[in-house]
This record gives C-alpha cells, sequence and structure tokens, in this order.
C-alpha cells in the first residue's frame, strides 16, 4: 500500500512540467521538458512507483511533514496511471521529435488534463480506467 497523498503530489509537479512545455512549445526547451516527464513516466511505470522521482521527492521532503492518519491506496492503479501517460508523452515526444507539432500539443494536452484532474481535484483518470478494466475482465 501506497500513501494516496504522493500520487496527487506527482500530478501537481506533471502538471507544471507539461503545461510548461505546451505553453513552450515543441522547441529545445519543451521538448526537454517532455523528455524528462516522459522518464519520470517510464520509471514509474516500468520500474514502479517508488523509482518515480516525484515520489521520492514525496516520501523524503513531504510525507514526513504531514500529520494525521495515512490514507493508503493499492499501488497498481496509479502505476497504470504512469503508464497511460507514458503512451501520451511517448507520443507527444515523437511528435516533437519528427517535427509535427499538433501531434506533440494534442498529446501532450491529454496527458496535462489527465495530471491536471488528479493535482485539482484527486481524480484519477488513469486509476479509474484500471479499475473499469479490472472489473470488466473479471467476469
Amino acid at each position: 500500500m501506497i500513501d494516496a497523498r504522493g500520487p496527487r503530489f506527482g500530478a501537481a509537479i506533471t502538471t507544471v512540467v507539461l503545461a510548461a512545455a505546451v505553453a513552450i512549445g515543441p522547441n529545445t526547451v519543451g521538448t526537454a521538458l517532455l523528455a524528462a516527464q516522459t522518464v519520470a513516466f517510464a520509471l514509474g511505470a516500468i520500474v514502479g512507483l517508488h523509482a518515480q522521482p516525484y515520489g521520492v521527492l514525496f516520501r523524503r521532503f513531504v510525507q514526513p511533514r504531514l500529520s494525521g492518519p495515512t490514507p493508503l491506496e493499492a499501488p497498481q492503479p496509479p502505476r497504470f496511471a504512469q503508464a497511460v501517460g507514458l503512451g501520451f508523452a511517448a507520443v507527444a515526444l515523437a511528435g516533437a521529435l519528427s517535427g509535427t507539432a499538433i501531434v506533440f500539443t494534442v498529446a501532450a494536452s491529454f496527458a496535462l488534463a489527465a495530471a491536471f484532474l488528479n493535482a485539482a481535484f484527486a481524480f484519477c483518470l488513469g486509476c479509474e480506467l484500471y479499475l473499469l478494466g479490472k472489473r470488466a475482465f473479471a467476469k
């Protein structure tokens, strides 16, 4: 089980990084920001949430300062959400590297929208997709 506040913290950082990348566009800086976010998604999806850089920051610097009961959740839905983010970020990165600005903008904006929903409203779109899939294939 993981602290449920960690993925929301990570989503807030992801929102800032992706918003900057989309605002800057597919130039050198925007592509570098997107590449860094793609690596963060890849670490969370492939290696595990313990390796996701924003999760490391949360556990090291934020979580020790939080009081009250720790809300816990299973790690599988947030890890799946990282994989979904990785997919959109990879498509956006491919668009940037191929010079297709519209692909960069649309794919990065989808990832940005999902991160914003989690950061602002604690609604993890990827987590909900995971749970829907789990229910659909459980029968």
